[in-house]
């Protein structure tokens, strides 16, 4: 939790509010990390002392509901922090973070879907319809970027409630997916939790999708 790489979209410069946001999320994680070294280890969900800030609460909840180490929410967690800290301000907001996405919008969006060696890659993008409330779209991958994951997919794809959530359970559904095979199940499994929208796994040609994502050409 050194640094952040943030892209925002808004309506209007709202750079200096992220600023102060994401200044004080860093405080905040790197202070409880000092107290708490586990929080940052640990590979299983870890229970936080009552009281804790609440991106720490965010992130060991969402790591209990998909059974997976604390940090493996950061990066959505910092990025719905930000986003929702400038909706106030902005109808239309994205802030991504390493892959991940927190996304509030009145009109239908496109994202492009990059999965690393995949012959997909490049090529796919998914449909969003509107979510003015706000939703994470967050993405775990075995061939891309320094993220552990315990799996061989090259794209496992989350939509959910929040950023923090989608993120969590993106690593849950990338270490599910060890062959191709797996895919239905994974999807399966991943669809049964109550936050989650819709998943999309990406392993060399092999692409499946379930919930409410629907697959477009980038290009289309």
């Amino acid at each position: 939790m050194e640094q952040s790489d943030l892209l925002i979209w808004a309506e209007t410069d709202l750079s200096e509010l992220a600023r102060r946001e994401l200044r004080e999320l860093h405080r905040v994680l790197q202070e409880f990390i000092s107290r708490h070294p586990r929080f940052r280890d640990s590979l299983v969900p870890y229970e936080v002392p009552a009281g804790s800030p609440a991106v720490v609460v965010a992130m060991a909840e969402a790591a209990r509901s998909f059974g997976v180490g604390p940090m493996a929410g950061v990066a959505g967690a910092v990025a719905d922090a930000v986003g929702r800290k400038l909706m106030p301000s902005s109808r239309e907001v994205l802030v991504e973070n390493g892959g991940d996405l927190f996304l509030a919008t009145a009109v239908e969006r496109k994202v492009g879907l990059f999965a690393g060696p995949s012959p997909l890659s490049g090529r796919l993008a998914l449909r969003l319809p509107p979510f003015p409330q706000g939703v994470g779209l967050c993405t775990s991958s075995a061939s891309v970027g320094p993220s552990l994951s315990l799996g061989r997919a090259d794209a496992a794809v989350v939509l959910a409630d929040s950023a923090v959530e989608a993120d969590a359970a993106a690593s849950l559904l990338g270490n599910l997916a060890r062959r191709e095979e797996d895919i239905p199940a994974a999807l399966e499994e991943l669809l049964s939790r109550p936050a989650v929208r819709g998943a999309l796994l990406v392993m060399g040609e092999r692409v499946g999708a379930a919930g409410d994502l629907e697959l477009a050409s980038l290009d289309g």
